[in-house]
């Protein structure tokens, strides 16, 4: 009689568990990542541009050969980015130090994305190095309807300053509207202090265009991405953008920046003198926060840091192992570590 009630009660737990995993939800992931990619420059003189001074040009040798592993390498870090997750590429991807759309071109064609079947969205910027902001983007998952560049107007004296334009790119993520800027605001030359009157410029702008998107929709989902230059608690962020270390604290139409919480870990993305900065962020307006996960909701960010980006050994052990160093190619990957968001939400 005891091995019959064992038996029942066995019986009833199974069928118990199998009732509960059947209720049991699952949930679809996106990836959106950002990735300053280090002076991604091909091999032909511009006569438009100071493109002589980027690094690839002072190669001597075979600088397509160079060229080509740069590719390859930036290939493999943008398709692991996240598939620990997902399982597959991430869904967007702003990029910053690029010099035009066919860099992109050839990115995306490697043999390890072209399955992934990216578009492209650039414009050409007036920064006087030569270098670009970007998009890339999976045409199965993500369709942009609008997207545009915002100059910004920094000035010496009379002087206008040429720098990046901030790309604003508006589109359906799987059958929802979703909003990204990418950014890559003014340099720390000449120090972080006389330069961050322009990274708070770069700031007013970016919120001017978030502003602008909220008043249509206050609901609006929007993802405002870069390298900075800044670190999360920064003037420029803190003061400017008002962005806000807790999920708890961000309501309405306030930016939450999850990176903010890792800074103050130690964490960062580029180091410099045996300091680390988290320059490159991630950060969303607060209807990404909420519970309802019937539509994409924030799940977790992180630095996508594995250790094959990093040196192994010597003074610059656990930095980025960059590309370019002295004159030379170094075969690493990029001076920055890329930064990532997850989303989910229910499948149907």
């Amino acid at each position: 009689m005891k091995n019959l009630k064992s038996l029942v009660l066995l019986a009833f737990l199974l069928v118990f568990s199998h009732a509960w995993a059947q209720k049991k939800k699952q949930y679809k992931v996106q990836t959106i990542a950002f990735y300053n990619v280090e002076n991604l420059f091909d091999t032909i003189n511009d006569p438009l541009k100071d493109d002589e001074k980027s690094p690839i040009m002072e190669i001597q040798g075979d600088r397509s050969k160079v060229y080509k592993d740069k590719i390859s390498k930036l290939a493999r870090v943008i398709s692991d980015i996240g598939y620990d997750v997902t399982k597959t590429t991430p869904a967007i991807v702003g990029v910053a130090e690029i010099e035009n759309k066919q860099v992109l071109e050839d990115l995306i064609n490697d043999p390890k994305l072209k399955d992934s079947d990216y578009g492209i969205i650039h414009f050409d910027s007036p920064d006087l190095r030569g270098i670009d902001v970007g998009l890339i983007y999976k045409q199965g998952v993500f369709q942009p309807h609008s997207f545009s560049k915002h100059p910004l107007y920094i000035y010496d004296g009379e002087q206008r300053i040429y720098t990046r334009d901030q790309l604003l790119v508006s589109g359906v993520l799987d059958g929802e509207e979703i909003h990204v800027i990418v950014n890559h605001w003014p340099s720390r030359s000449g120090g972080e202090a006389r330069s961050r009157p322009k990274r708070m410029k770069a700031a007013e702008l970016n919120k001017q265009i978030i502003d602008s998107l909220q008043d249509l929709n206050k609901e609006a989902k929007i993802f405002t991405m870069g390298d900075l230059n800044d670190d999360p608690f920064n003037v420029s962020m803190k003061e400017i953008l008002k962005t806000k270390e807790d999920r708890e604290d961000a309501k309405g139409k306030d930016l939450f920046n999850p990176m903010e919480s890792m800074a103050r870990s130690g964490n960062g993305t580029l180091a410099y003198r045996d300091g680390w900065n988290l320059f490159d962020q991630i950060v969303f307006t607060a209807p990404l926060l909420e519970r309802d996960y019937s539509e994409y909701r924030y799940y977790k960010a992180g630095i996508y840091n594995k250790t094959y980006l990093s040196n192994k050994r010597g003074r610059y052990k656990g930095y980025p192992f960059r590309s370019f160093a002295d004159g030379a190619y170094t075969g690493g990957y990029s001076d920055h570590f890329p930064v990532y968001v997850h989303l989910i939400k229910e499948a149907e």
